[in-house]
């Protein structure tokens, strides 16, 4: 499949130029655009994603323990497949080569439903994925295990959530509205991959340098994916220390600055441009703005910080920075989300930049996978038990 990807390259960047067209003539924004967008240097990573599947250990088949019944009994829990994933996404056309592969590594079969704005880009990059199966040595079943559900049609999609015969577990990644609509239409089981209201929590005792290059790197090194930081909370005692230099740099990166009372009167005393910033509401801390544009707010202490996360977060990914050793385990403990960092950048809430190889998505819902699902959250176990003639009395 990566040889193939290599191979049709210039087909899959053609494929994707006529998805592009009608998305810059519709004025999408820049951060959706670069979401769609394919070019060498993307396809040579969607490769190199698969060349590290490749590389990892296989887990089915895996026994991950195993212990001794006081009647002799051995129990064990072994690694295998989910069984059929259905898996609906939105604009990045790169996760069709990502998906597939990890479910076939982890033994699943897979449904591919892609975003509208990406068919054509879908349908290029699938055709070269099963070129790649078809020249391998796999069986034919195995080619089979991998479908495209080519179609725009929403209603194909309903029908697609009504297929639980056959599909054992539905994964949707994208916006709001994809995750609320397959979780009122699907019969399958849904993990869902929520949006990423991710939030940034900086104390008066974190370091200034680490302060802006995490504040800067969670908003702007990307600003429309997923893990990029949508708010940033300053504790009251990291008002005088770090806000008017964070707002100043954010910014000048570019940055619309949704604030807080307190935080306005920082950036009218540090002279940022008012053109850069507008009064922030209750909405605007919910927004996964997915552009250059951050929620700032000012909260007394960790307990009010954490709080904020559990009223507008999204439960995806949130980081502190911070040079006290108990507020950080603090924060571990109580932020109820999937992904919690300790004076790291959000835009490593990512299943590759963990160490997963690649991911199917960020799983926000707490049933067996919580966080970047990489081939072993594509798996379950089930119990085997090895006895010498025992019976039940």
């Amino acid at each position: 499949m990566a040889s193939s990807l290599r191979q049709e390259q210039q087909r899959i960047i053609a494929a994707n130029r006529q998805d592009l067209e009608p998305a810059r003539a519709a004025r999408r924004d820049a951060a959706f655009v670069d979401r769609l967008e394919l070019n060498p240097r993307r396809i040579e990573a969607m490769a190199a994603a698969i060349e590290e599947i490749v590389g990892l250990e296989d887990p089915v088949g895996r026994v991950d323990k195993m212990w001794v019944r006081p009647n002799g009994l051995r129990v064990g829990k072994q690694r295998i497949p989910l069984g059929v994933v259905g898996f609906i996404y939105e604009s990045r056309p790169n996760v069709t080569s990502d998906a597939t592969a990890l479910c076939l590594k982890s033994g699943n079969g897979v449904l591919l439903k892609g975003g509208s704005d990406a068919i054509r880009s879908n349908r290029a990059i699938f055709a070269a994925l099963r070129a790649g199966l078809v020249a391998s040595s796999l069986p034919a079943e195995a080619v089979d295990a991998v479908g495209f559900l080519d179609t725009t049609d929403r209603d194909d999609v309903r029908r697609m959530l009504e297929l639980d015969e056959y599909i054992d577990v539905v994964i949707p990644r994208g916006g709001k509205g994809l995750i609320d609509f397959v979780s009122e239409h699907s019969r399958i089981p849904v993990i869902k991959h929520d949006e990423g209201v991710c939030h940034v929590v900086v104390d008066g005792t974190a370091d200034a340098k680490m302060v802006d290059e995490i504040v800067l790197n969670s908003k702007t090194q990307r600003p429309g994916v997923c893990n990029a930081a949508e708010t940033v909370l300053f504790l009251r005692s990291a008002l005088e220390p770090h806000a008017d230099r964070v707002l100043r740099k954010l910014a000048d990166a570019g940055v619309m600055l949704h604030l807080c009372p307190a935080s306005l009167e920082v950036a009218q005393r540090a002279g940022i441009d008012a053109a850069r910033f507008v009064a922030a509401d209750d909405e605007s801390y919910g927004t996964e703005y997915l552009r250059l544009e951050i929620a700032i707010r000012v909260v007394d202490d960790l307990n009010a910080a954490i709080a904020h996360i559990d009223e507008f977060g999204s439960r995806h990914t949130e980081a502190i920075v911070t040079n006290d050793y108990e507020a950080s385990r603090a924060f571990v403990e109580w932020v109820d989300s999937s992904c919690v960092l300790v004076n790291a950048s959000t835009r490593f809430a990512d299943g590759n930049q963990l160490g997963l190889g690649a991911e199917i998505g960020i799983s926000t819902t707490r049933m067996h996978a919580y966080g970047p699902m990489g081939i072993e959250e594509l798996t379950t176990t089930k119990f085997v038990v090895f006895g010498t003639g025992q019976t039940r009395t």
